[in-house]
């Protein structure tokens, strides 16, 4: 199984940079990887075409470059399906957006840890590329890839805001990234990501991970 490497740095308490990317051309992350400025991509399949045949190109790409690993936004339905094709890809981590409650997070957690007593996930074995199609599938290195993928979670809307707390509390997530542009939309601001109601939320959701030791 290959290396993780945002998996890597975060267990090391080291800062990671990485970069987003609306193309699923595997060109463009060879351009990425070659400047040797990132240490994982994040490929925005929220907002961006593509196909399951795309998602192993872009895969393949990264493995590439051994300093570099990837992680794949996830909307909000078909959430499980799509992250466990993501993952059967090569694509090692999963952003989950648009989660409201605890029972959210919950469920996206779920959809990326290996459905064993230990892992309490949702996923299952797969003959997928992620585990070379048999070489590593249904093994203990298989379940130990599950849960080493780092799970993001994007906090983007007004319930997710007000029970903070309780959603970074989840077992399971490593990091966290505020949406302005969602969250403005969700209390009436819509547009407004600089209003200072939005840059409050924000500053309260760095400091309120940071302090629960989520990236």
């Amino acid at each position: 199984m290959r290396k993780n490497r945002l998996r890597q740095l975060l267990d090391a308490d080291q800062p990671s940079l990485g970069t987003h990317l609306h193309s699923s051309w595997p060109s463009i992350i060879e351009l990425v990887g070659h400047s040797g400025m990132f240490d994982y991509i994040e490929f925005v399949a929220e907002y961006a075409p593509y196909d399951l045949y795309g998602l192993e190109n872009m895969a393949r790409a990264v493995d590439l470059f051994d300093h570099m690993s990837a992680m794949m936004k996830i909307e909000q339905e078909p959430r499980t399906f799509l992250t466990v094709r993501a993952i059967g890809s090569g694509i090692q981590n999963v952003l989950f957006a648009d989660p409201r409650t605890a029972a959210d997070v919950e469920a996206c957690v779920r959809a990326v840890r290996a459905e064993t007593p230990a892992s309490g996930g949702l996923h299952g074995v797969g003959m997928r590329r992620d585990v070379g199609h048999v070489m590593e599938c249904g093994t203990p290195a298989f379940v130990q890839a599950l849960d080493e993928a780092v799970v993001g979670i994007m906090i983007e809307k007004q319930s997710a805001v007000e029970d903070l707390e309780a959603l970074l509390s989840v077992k399971g997530v490593d990091m966290v990234q505020f949406g302005p542009a969602d969250y403005s939309m969700s209390i009436g601001l819509t547009g407004q990501w600089s209003h200072p109601k939005v840059k409050e939320a924000e500053k309260y959701v760095i400091e309120t991970a940071l302090r629960l030791g989520i990236a």
